[in-house]
């Protein structure tokens, strides 16, 4: 499942790329990468491990196409949501997917954005989960409440059993929602509790039982949706207009929470694996390794009489002296500043920026597009500057901008320019102009990524300014 927002982690998490899409537990993956990663050991036993399916948006389409090419992820279904409607009408939409060719898989369930450190503990859990749902029944992951938590929601299950040193999947007495800090207190004291990792793993068929029993509206509205599904350009879009009448409801309060006394064995298996939900900046400084004052640290930072402290640094130096309990997030377009115990808060503040119209909610300095990404690097009155890189063999589309010219100048690579009636290459150090209102497109036709420096003038300088005659990507 990776179309969640992510607005708790802004600035790093912009609506328009969330932090599925970042690299935040560890450089050199992101978190969707990650999670697809730590499934690829469990295709042995017996078992046959099958592509993974994505339940995304429109939005991060592209994102997530990339990402999964990037790890070799060739034959992975990635399922466009019409609209946001929670997690339950989601695993809804991968369920009928995974019946699809007669089949009745396991499914195990991942939002695309949880943290794990410990991959061999996450995958013995993993395989004593699928052999408990491969019987029938429902299986959620628990992870030990090691503290008084009112950001998660907890499970009460009754007491462990099974061979010595492998707990027997236990079962599930209770679900209970995110507390106050009190009654979370006393969850953690009695020893009965464990967070809720929204980590959850059964079959296919289960499943759509199992709404069909609590939620048939919800089963019955995203049925229709997928019958009216269309496939195109390696995604599948289930039919819009349907999807809009699918009631929104998370998998918990649809289904989970009901399950305990009724016709559907539901088990829970101990997660202890070094789990986080990275739901919060607080939660990224718990999950990160720490120096001898309690201080993380990820990017180019100082700190000097610090301690108990996150500094996430992304483009230049960052230096912090006599905090203690902050949290330091810098950006090239945006810094954070806070106290760790106002990590919830922070959603506020996106909230206020939406408010006030602010693009600093939406995207990054630095924009992903299909055909590679652009950096705002400089803008003033009736001018902006761009870095642009466009992949090997990636085309922008035809396109024309009412408001603006744009000047080109190539630092690396090849271009292949359309410009009005005229096509024609640049190299490096090389230039060409386009006038406000002409047909233009910019091709990489080489086997390396193509650069270039773009300098828009004009009256009006916005992204949706662009009209389209022709593109790769279907976004005519």
């Amino acid at each position: 499942m990776a179309g969640g927002g992510g607005t708790r982690l802004w600035p790093l998490s912009r609506s328009g790329h969330p932090k599925q899409f970042l690299s935040i537990s560890a450089p050199g993956q992101t978190l969707l990468q990650e999670t697809l990663s730590r499934l690829h050991g469990l295709g042995m036993g017996g078992w046959t491990l099958s592509p993974p399916v994505v339940v995304t948006n429109e939005t991060y389409r592209f994102l997530v196409q990339d990402q999964l090419a990037s790890l070799g992820e060739k034959n992975a279904a990635i399922i466009l949501e019409p609209a946001a409607r929670n997690t339950a009408p989601a695993l809804t939409l991968a369920a009928l997917q995974a019946v699809e060719q007669g089949s009745d898989p396991v499914m195990i369930v991942c939002p695309a954005d949880h943290g794990v450190t410990d991959l061999p503990a996450m995958q013995h859990t993993l395989r004593v989960a699928v052999a408990q749902a491969a019987q029938g029944s429902v299986v959620v992951l628990g992870v030990p409440a090691v503290r008084p938590e009112t950001g998660y929601g907890y499970i009460r299950s009754e007491s462990a059993g099974g061979a010595q040193g492998v707990e027997s999947p236990r079962r599930v007495a209770q679900f209970v929602e995110k507390p106050d800090s009190a009654t979370a207190a006393t969850y953690v004291a009695s020893g009965e509790f464990h967070w809720n990792s929204g980590i959850f793993i059964l079959k296919a068929s289960v499943w759509l039982a199992a709404l069909q029993r609590f939620r048939p509206d919800i089963l019955a509205a995203t049925q229709a949706s997928w019958k009216a599904r269309v496939a195109d350009n390696g995604f599948v879009r289930p039919g819009h207009d349907e999807f809009d009448s699918v009631p929104s409801e998370s998998i918990d309060y649809a289904v989970m929470e009901h399950c305990p006394g009724s016709e559907f064995d539901i088990r829970m298996v101990p997660l202890d694996a070094g789990w986080s939900d990275l739901g919060a900046w607080d939660a990224v400084w718990e999950s990160r390794d720490h120096d001898a004052h309690g201080n993380a640290v990820q990017g180019d930072a100082v700190l000097h009489k610090s301690s108990n402290t996150l500094v996430h640094a992304t483009s230049r130096l960052v230096t912090v002296v006599g905090m203690e309990n902050v949290v330091v997030v810098e950006t090239p377009d945006a810094v954070l500043v806070m106290n760790r115990t106002s990590s919830q808060d922070v959603k506020d503040v996106v909230a206020n920026l939406n408010a006030g119209k602010r693009a600093e909610p939406l995207l990054p300095r630095k924009v992903h597009r299909p055909w590679g990404w652009y950096d705002s690097v400089d803008s003033g009155a009736r001018f902006q500057v761009k870095r642009i890189m466009v992949k090997p063999g990636a085309s922008l589309s035809l396109q024309m901008h009412h408001h603006r010219a744009e000047h080109w100048i190539v630092v690396s690579g090849t271009a292949l320019v359309t410009c009005g009636d005229k096509e024609f290459l640049l190299c490096e150090n090389e230039s060409t102009f386009i006038r406000m209102g002409q047909k233009h497109r910019l091709v990489n036709p080489g086997h390396v990524p193509l650069e270039i420096i773009e300098v828009q003038s004009g009256g009006y300088l916005g992204e949706d300014d662009i009209v389209r005659f022709d593109d790769t990507y279907g976004r005519t």
